[in-house]
Formats: structure tokens, sequence, C-alpha cells
């Protein structure tokens, strides 16, 4: 199998400048390079240059998909958006990773060479872009769900032990974005546990909507003026990511404490105790498809029973058909011969006998008995038993 590689950068929140595109055409003279993006494959060779120093000069989104089973996001996001620490309890051995520039933070998620062969065979990268771009969105509006993700596929990897404490689990775990699906998909977390985690959503603490509406009023009165000029300029200046990002991990510490004491700390599992959820959610998931298989199959033998009566309502009209089915003398036609008598051999169980079907069908072969190609078929599927 030859070897390839996919590489797309875009950039978001500064265009590409002709040095730069010019710069990054030096690279590679076969890129698509536009101001906003860059998209190349190798199927021999790589590219030129180093996608962590693109990451930092260049883009701010990054996805890379090589047919060795590794797949690759990387985001850029600005490093004033987010306290150092907030990493810190996500990052694993190489699934999820976190680096500073001077101006940025540089986020990665890497699923690394693992064994979906059938996936890489068949993906060529294209697509995942689109669905994973937002990713930068969310974090940049607070959301901390990507970074959970990240260290969940750690787990799934088998790369973070049993013991260890799972990072404080941000909410809504159990309705993730489509761009976040698409991350978990990506990192090929095990569905199970992500059921698993999600789990807390439904036993963690539930406040009161309109006393946390009425906290929101009483921090929003208790910000000083310069914050809020500085917060209304980011908004009127093209920011409006980062002064939502800002303000909500703001009021979040703040809420947490105004409402220490009042609120249950979050529940902070055991790896083990993921796996082990794990494992009941995978119990109870194939039960779960069991009953809509069991259904489906209901469901299929009705309409196919519902099929079989209206055969039965005029045998003749379908012997007829058979007949001249079989006079075109080709092998489509006798395909279809074949596949109209299994029918037509059900029906007559279903609504007359097999020795019924079996007399008709001695009739039809004596018009058609030399018609070798058609009466491999009819034995092949069951219907006839060549004499010895």
């Amino acid at each position: 199998m030859s070897e390839y590689q996919y590489y797309e950068f875009i950039a978001i929140d500064e265009p590409l400048t002709s040095k730069q595109m010019a710069e990054l055409r030096a690279c590679s003279t076969r890129a698509n390079i536009t101001p906003t993006s860059f998209v190349n494959e190798y199927h021999w060779g790589d590219l030129k240059a180093d996608p962590a120093e693109w990451m930092r000069r260049y883009f701010d989104v990054h996805v890379y998909v090589a047919n060795w089973c590794t797949c690759v996001l990387c985001l850029r996001l600005p490093r004033k958006v987010f306290n150092t620490g907030v990493f810190r309890d996500f990052k694993t051995e190489t699934t999820f990773s976190a680096k500073q520039t001077k101006t940025h933070w540089l986020l990665e998620w890497v699923l690394d060479e693992n064994d979906n062969y059938e996936r890489f065979a068949e993906e060529d990268g294209r697509g995942w872009m689109g669905r994973l771009a937002p990713l930068r969105d969310e974090l940049l509006r607070g959301d901390m769900r990507p970074l959970y993700l990240g260290w969940l596929a750690g787990v799934s990897a088998g790369e973070v032990s049993g013991k260890t404490t799972e990072p404080e689990p941000p909410p809504g775990l159990s309705r993730l974005t489509a761009a976040q699906l698409s991350l978990a998909e990506f990192l090929e977390v095990d569905e199970d546990l992500l059921s698993a985690a999600g789990h807390v959503d439904q036993t963690g603490f539930k406040h009161d909507r309109e006393a946390d509406a009425e906290l929101v009023d009483d921090w929003i009165s208790a910000l000083p003026a310069p914050l809020k000029n500085a917060m209304l300029k980011l908004l009127l200046t093209g920011h409006a990511p980062q002064a939502e990002s800002k303000l909500k991990l703001r009021f979040q510490a703040w809420r947490r404490d105004q409402l220490s004491g009042a609120l249950p700390t979050t529940l902070r599992r055991k790896v083990a105790d993921l796996h082990k959820m794990a494992a009941s959610a995978a119990e109870a998931r194939k039960k779960q498809a069991a009953i809509q298989r069991k259904k489906a199959e209901t469901e299929r033998q009705a309409k196919r029973e519902t099929y079989l009566r209206t055969l039965a309502t005029d045998f003749n009209r379908c012997w007829r058909a058979a007949d001249k089915r079989a006079e075109r003398g080709n092998a489509s036609a006798y395909d279809e011969v074949k596949r109209s008598l299994v029918d037509l051999s059900d029906a007559y169980l279903l609504c007359a006998t097999r020795a019924d079907f079996d007399r008709r069908l001695g009739k039809f072969l004596v018009r058609h008995g030399k018609r070798g190609a058609l009466v491999r078929r009819l034995i092949e599927a069951g219907l006839w038993q060549k004499s010895s």
C-alpha cells in the first residue's frame, strides 16, 4: 500500500499576506494556497516544513491525516483568553497537549497509529476541517468539552491509569455539539466511555435557573466600569468570541465563590470507575440493539408476509410472469426468475403447500428444463433437486 498524507491549514483571525503566501509556495509547488488556506496531499515525499511552526506563524486550525492510522487536529487560540492552569488536568501522554507561544496557545489532539486499518484505507482527510474547525469558536466561548474529549481519548487509548482521577467534567457531556461528536469520532473515543462520562449530567447538581439569572444580574451590576468598557471595545472591534470567553470565565469563577457550600462538589471519578460504567453502558447498548433488531425483523417479516399473500391471490399470474422471463434466455432474466420463484415458494408454504409448489415447478421445468443456466440457479436456491 502506498504512503498517503493529507495536510490542511486555515487562517481565521487574520488572512495571509502576499509575502506569507509566497513563503508557503516556496515549500510546495502543488498545494492549493489561498489567503485563508493551504491544502495538499502526498502519495510520496512529505511537507517540507514543520506544521507546528506554520501554526505559530500563519494559521489557526490544522488537520492532518496519514494512512498509517494517524490523524491530528491543532488549534491556535489567543493566549490571553485562557489561564495557564486551565489545560493542566486535561493533558495526556499523546492524545491531548497544550503549548504556549508568546501570543497564543497551540492545542493538539492526536490519534496515533491505531489499528483501524479499514478506516484509514478509505479516508483521505477531506471533510474533517469543516466538521472540526467550529471547536475553536466553542473553546473561545468557554466550552471546555473539547478538552475533556481529548483526555477521554487518552483513556480510550489506554494511556491513562485506572487510578487517575478525571479532570473536572464540564457540563453538557451527555449532549455534545456536532463538532464535539466529530472530534470524538476523529479520535475514536470509545462510545461506551463517552456514555459513561456523560452520566455526570444526570447525577450532578441542577441549580435553579431563576436563582442563577439573579446571580448574573448581581454580577453584571458589580462589574467595574473599566472592565465593561474593555469588553464593549472587544465586541465593537470584531473580537466577540474573546469578550464572551473572558466574561464567562470571570463569571464562573465568581459564581463558584458565591455558591461555595451551597453547591455540592462536582463528582470526579476514577478512570477505573469510568471503565466499569462503560461496561454497563455497553451491556445496555447491546440489549437495546438486540431489541431494535428483533423489532426490525418482526416488521420485516410482517411486510414480507403481506407481500407473499398478494402473490397467493393469483398464483397462475406469477407462473406466467416467470415463463416470460425465462424465455428471454439471458443471465439477468434467469436471476429474476430465481428470485421470483423463491418468493413464490414461500407464498405456497404460507398459503398452500410445498407439494403444490413442486407440482407447478415440475410443469415449469418441462418447458424450461433444457436451460442449463436457469436450472443451476434453481438448484443453488434449493428449489429443485437434480436427479441422480
